[in-house]
């Protein structure tokens, strides 16, 4: 799920080294929670007008994690 989540905000942004997702342990829900921090610069664009494009994000992650029984929660810091 880190490689997927990797793969898609290497397209959106400029500063590809400025990339870093750390992830948590599962929380007693058994939700994990993936922060994904970007360069300031880059932050609009992985955010999107009105959030359209982190809602897709966490959509996309969403359903990837379904398919292996996972429930996942995506933070952009």
């Amino acid at each position: 799920m880190k490689e997927l989540l990797q793969a898609i905000v290497t397209e959106l942004v400029d500063d590809k080294d400025a990339i870093s997702i750390t992830v948590d342990e599962p929380n007693e829900e058994g939700i994990v929670v993936y922060h994904l921090h970007v360069a300031p610069d880059d932050m609009g664009r992985v955010i999107g007008k009105q959030g359209r494009i982190a809602k897709a994000i966490r959509t996309v992650m969403r359903a990837g994690a379904s398919r292996i029984n996972q429930k996942i929660m995506v933070e952009i810091d």
